[in-house]
């Protein structure tokens, strides 16, 4: 593993161009066309780090694809044969409080936008925003800042926390906005 090579240029090597592979290649091309850069949203690279804190993030990007769930789940997927790294260094990077997350989801956002902006047949298809509250019940043993919510879906109060979402659709793709 280079330390300033991307991590899907990394992957993109080592599946080949044929129709088996379609749809991981798919899914390289468009995290590839993503061009993170993260100048002004507060990630920096460490010096004494194997792979750098985009590397981390395009690796988190990838966990979806590769049917790894969690970070302690990584260790035992094909990700890991790839790149050698443990849980501890996605926990790390996830707690770091001086990266704005809403900035880095809404640039996302808005970059997958106009690369699904351009499909033809997105040109005529009607684009709504979707406001959601979902409930999100509490899940572990120690939790900060959870209190009781009203959900609406089971006409009681749960322990948890009340997410609100705004979302993009044009019928085929959705995308969130924060």
């Amino acid at each position: 593993m280079v330390k300033d090579k991307h991590i899907i240029s990394e992957i993109d090597s080592f599946f080949s161009k044929n129709d088996c592979n379609r749809a991981i290649n798919c899914i390289i091309g468009t995290i590839s066309r993503l061009n993170l850069n993260f100048s002004g949203i507060g990630i920096e690279k460490r010096h004494n780090c194997k792979l750098t804190s985009l590397q981390v993030l395009e690796l988190l990007l990838l966990f979806p694809f590769f049917m790894v769930r969690n970070s302690f789940q990584y260790s035992h997927s094909g990700l890991s044969k790839l790149f050698s790294c443990r849980k501890d260094m996605f926990y790390r990077f996830l707690e770091q409080d001086h990266i704005d997350w809403r900035k880095l989801v809404y640039r996302m956002s808005l970059r997958l936008l106009r690369r699904t902006g351009a499909r033809s047949d997105s040109e005529g298809s009607l684009q709504c925003l979707i406001i959601d509250d979902t409930d999100l019940p509490k899940t572990g043993f120690k939790t900060e800042l959870i209190g009781r919510i009203y959900s609406h879906v089971l006409h009681r109060s749960i322990l948890g926390f009340k997410g609100l979402f705004l979302c993009h659709t044009d019928g085929k793709t959705q995308t969130m906005l924060d």
